[in-house]
Order: C-alpha cells, then structure tokens, then sequence
C-alpha cells in the first residue's frame, strides 16, 4: 500500500472535490481518495506503487492543475 500527497489548485467547493475524486479513483490501483478543496490536499491510496504521472494527469482531466506534495 502507497499514499501519495498532492497539491491542488483551483478547487472551491464539494463539487470540485467530487469532480477530482471521481477522475483519480479511475487511476489503476487506486484504491482509496481523500481530497479537501479547503486546504487543496488531495491523498491517493493504492495497491502497490502508484504512478504519479497519470495521478496528476486525472486531475488535469476534472480541470484542475496539481504538484505532489
């Protein structure tokens, strides 16, 4: 099990956050998704090793930029 910390800007409210969750739970292995447009922090579990690259990526996809933290 792996848990990378991310940052993200551009969220404001409950739908972005569902929004980013949504995308990254798509990432293979990904098996848990924490994210607070509050403080912008966005917490991945995975199974194995998780691949930053397409992480950051699906947050791109919900519109969103971030950097891993």
């Amino acid at each position: 099990m792996a848990a990378n910390e991310y940052q993200v800007t551009g969220m404001t409210c409950g739908h972005c956050e569902m929004s980013v969750r949504e995308e990254v739970s798509e990432v293979p292995g990904v098996t848990d998704v924490e994210v607070s447009a509050q403080t912008g922090k966005l917490v991945v579990t995975a199974e194995g090793d998780l691949d930053d690259a397409k992480v950051l990526a699906a947050v791109e996809e919900a519109g969103y930029t971030a950097v891993r933290a």
